[in-house]
């Protein structure tokens, strides 16, 4: 209970000790919209990042943004219809945070490399497959990094349930389900996340990370399809038609399930089970429990690497994803990383899911690139 309590008091506030002086040519960091999110996301990461200056801040509302960057430590903000674009304009600014609406996703970052930064994106990448290919393609192109922000990915402890299951302990994979979901009414009926033009749609939320958990566990022996799915609306009214509340999807070795009150993702071997329970946000709290055929069932916990990686006790997936970021961006080579192959995937099988549950992929963004 005390590493607990004092986990949650340094997330909240990193110690004195890790919050170092800004190097002098720290990576600026820009970021698009006053989302709910920066503040997890970035904002609190980088106080502990001396490679890492929250630079400015975008947003509609110039105001909204005034006053956002006062609050969470940006040096200066734009707002306007022309935000987004004069923060990619500056030539100040090295990287972009991209926390849009999903809808707003594909536009935004292929403004941002056009512009030369290098993109921070929330999950999920785009609305559709195509879309994520065309920003991986201008990013190769143009020599920048893009990283779809599946934070977990950086955690100790979803690592530790991969290598489990690389060292064969519990043999072959035969099954993976997954599942996450929120109380009722955490979003609200006017939440953009019901909103099928900005991308919305339980699939697209809590959906993709458990698409991208089963698939990162399953690897190398990744689902190929998806079998069947079923949604549920979001509501009866029209405009809510196509946009779903909670779905169930199969593959030919996975099956996804977000329903509350599981926040986990269970691996069935031939010789047994692991599972890992609150894989999401596993900086808080986790435990990882195998459960061998014919031994005893243990338990483990990971909230640091044992192998001499960079990291603490209390840094957050978001803290780690950062570090991983920084490096990408700095050349050097990062701990792991989500590959540009691996997002493109999980976005081919949310469409699939939505094919199949008939509530058809999110509409395709109007926004067209055109090379120079």
């Amino acid at each position: 209970m005390l590493a607990l309590i004092s986990r949650v008091q340094n997330i909240s506030n990193p110690p004195s000790s890790a919050v170092q002086p800004k190097e002098k040519a720290a990576l600026r960091f820009g970021c698009l919209g006053a989302a709910k999110i920066v503040p997890t996301a970035l904002a609190t990461p980088a106080k502990s990042h001396s490679d890492v200056v929250l630079y400015a801040v975008a947003a509609r509302d110039k105001a909204r943004a005034e006053e956002f960057a006062r609050k969470h430590g940006f040096h200066k903000s734009y707002g306007g219809p022309s935000g987004y674009q004069d923060l990619i304009n500056d030539p100040e600014v090295d990287v972009i945070y991209n926390p849009l609406p999903n809808g707003l996703h594909f536009e935004w970052t292929m403004k941002a490399l056009e512009g030369g930064k290098h993109v921070l994106l929330e999950k999920p990448a785009t609305d559709t497959e195509d879309e994520a290919r065309q920003i991986f393609a201008l990013a190769q192109k143009k020599g920048l990094v893009v990283l779809e922000a599946f934070h977990y990915r950086f955690h100790p402890s979803i690592q530790r349930v991969k290598a489990i299951l690389d060292s064969k302990e519990l043999g072959e994979v035969k099954s993976i389900s997954a599942a996450l979901s929120a109380p009722e009414g955490t979003a609200k009926p006017d939440d953009i996340r019901w909103k099928y033009e900005l991308g919305g749609g339980s699939t697209m939320d809590p959906g993709s990370y458990t698409v991208n958990v089963l698939n990162y566990l399953a690897s190398p022996s990744k689902p190929k399809s998806i079998l069947s799915a079923s949604a549920e609306s979001y509501s009866s009214a029209p405009q809510h038609k196509q946009v779903d509340k909670e779905f169930t999807a199969t593959s030919r070795i996975l099956g996804i399930i977000p329903r509350f009150p599981k926040l986990k993702a269970t691996v069935h071997c031939e010789g047994g089970t692991v599972e890992i329970f609150n894989f999401l946000i596993p900086h808080y709290y986790h435990y990882i429990t195998v459960s061998s055929i014919g031994k005893q069932s243990r338990v483990e916990k990971a909230y640091k690497f044992t192998n001499g990686s960079k990291g603490e006790e209390w840094w957050t997936t978001y803290r780690y994803q950062l570090e991983a970021f920084v490096d990408k961006v700095r050349r050097r080579e990062p701990q792991t990383w989500v590959e540009p192959q691996e997002t493109i995937t999980n976005m081919r099988l949310i469409e699939e899911i939505y094919a199949k549950d008939g509530f058809g992929s999110r509409p395709q963004s109007n926004y067209e690139y055109h090379d120079k």
